[in-house]
């Protein structure tokens, strides 16, 4: 299923455990996803989970050692740190640069045991922890990887890319600027908590962040540079029902899981889902559902790259609170919908050079730069509507959230390559 020399990373990696003079992009990358840092959607704390300070101590320790100044790792896990300008450099304009710690909640991100190839072929690949399939068939970009050094999950836990290879991937280019003294603007490094569950920008302080304009570095292939998004949405049906004994529950039994089901039914399932639909096709998820006779919920994240289809699809929803509430009695439906973030490209519209400077780095290393509209939302999103326009950067990752997540060192070298170039170009 692969040629090339095979290698599975026992055990966690040891935190910090590289010489400083031997840190690399993969050495950082192995270290920061030895950390679980697995946000909570449901703690309703910030951060989500105590574990995520783990890592934001690290980071905060590695930023003081290569010298930055004003590190602050704040109550609330986030972690800054300020590169000074060199001399002659003090009129550019300031950039920062974004990554979140977290990791997502949708598999396992405890005890990451990495499997590197080394020459990959560019074929199917065992994960050695489960006999699953990295296959060809499913991510038909892995040809293009050929030949590279590929690492991928063993299975059990997805691998942490999203974002620790980002947050790899700055700390070694602020370190390239530093170790070779390449004549840089100001700059700021941020790394942020709970991303993956919508809070990421929740807590970031643009008083400490003093930026002119952003790049976070949570994409997908290194010549990626992102500035359209999903305008966002999630809304909950809270359905009350009747229990009665089902022997006498003629015209008196109000089932609220039925009801539920209805509801779903009447989505348009083959049309509008994620499974269904792909580039600026939007879509309602159903992410949750549960309930019993006398109380059920429905949970759907709503997503359309265009504000006003969004907005038809509230509109849809609410027809069908009304109509079900019509059928069954007032109140056995009430529907809630809760605004998340909007489409970053009524910001960035008007901030185009700083995406034309990224394109100008990824075509210095060979590559052409590619602008797709994100099938999600990064912290970017929320950074560009509080003041700090913000695009997004590939990191080389790929297959984000589960088992298949997957990367190259090659990859994240050409990240930090584009990113120095990004550092040291300011305008």
């Amino acid at each position: 299923m692969k040629t090339g020399t095979f290698t599975m990373r026992k055990g966690k990696a040891n935190p910090l455990g590289f010489a400083e003079e031997d840190m690399n992009v993969k050495d950082r990358f192995f270290n920061y996803i030895s950390v679980h840092t697995t946000s909570d959607e449901d703690s309703g704390l910030h951060p989500s989970a105590e574990r995520e300070f783990d890592l934001a101590r690290m980071l905060e320790k590695e930023l003081k050692d290569l010298g930055l100044e004003q590190v602050t790792l704040s109550d609330t896990c986030y972690v800054y740190g300020f590169l000074p300008a060199t001399k002659g450099m003090e009129d550019k304009k300031t950039i920062a640069f974004v990554s979140h710690m977290d990791t997502a909640p949708d598999y396992n991100g405890k005890d990451v045991h990495p499997q590197t190839i080394e020459n990959y072929d560019g074929k199917d690949v065992v994960l050695q922890g489960t006999g699953a399939v990295l296959s060809v068939k499913d991510f038909p970009h892995l040809p293009s990887l050929k030949g590279r050094t590929l690492i991928t999950t063993d299975g059990t836990s997805l691998l942490g890319c999203d974002d620790k290879a980002g947050v790899a991937e700055i700390v070694t280019a602020i370190e390239t600027l530093i170790q070779e003294n390449i004549p840089h603007g100001p700059l700021w490094i941020c790394f942020t908590p709970d991303e993956e569950i919508g809070e990421g920008s929740l807590n970031f302080d643009m008083d400490i962040c003093k930026a002119d304009f952003a790049y976070t570095v949570d994409g997908s292939c290194e010549n990626e540079v992102a500035y359209e998004n999903f305008n966002a949405a999630s809304a909950e049906f809270e359905i009350h029902g009747k229990n009665v004994h089902p022997g006498e529950a003629k015209d008196i039994m109000v089932n609220a899981s039925r009801i539920g089901c209805e509801i779903a039914m009447r989505l348009p399932l083959l049309t509008e889902t994620p499974a269904t639909t792909e580039g600026r096709e939007g879509f309602y998820h159903l992410t949750d559902m549960e309930g019993n006779v006398e109380k059920a919920t429905l949970s759907y994240i709503l997503r359309d790259h265009d504000k006003k289809i969004l907005e038809g699809r509230f509109e849809t929803l609410r027809g069908l609170e009304k109509e079900f509430n019509q059928i069954y009695g007032e109140g056995t439906v009430q529907l809630t919908i809760t605004h998340t973030y909007d489409n970053m490209i009524s910001v960035i519209k008007d901030h185009m050079e700083i995406v034309d400077l990224a394109k100008e780095a990824i075509s210095a290393q060979g590559l052409t730069p590619i602008s797709e509209a994100i099938r999600g939302g990064t912290d970017g999103a929320n950074l560009s509507f509080k003041g700090l326009p913000c695009p997004n950067l590939g990191t080389g990752g790929y297959g984000f959230h589960g088992p298949f997540e997957h990367c190259t060192v090659e990859g994240m070298e050409t990240m930090v390559k584009i990113i120095t170039y990004i550092m040291s170009h300011a305008m």
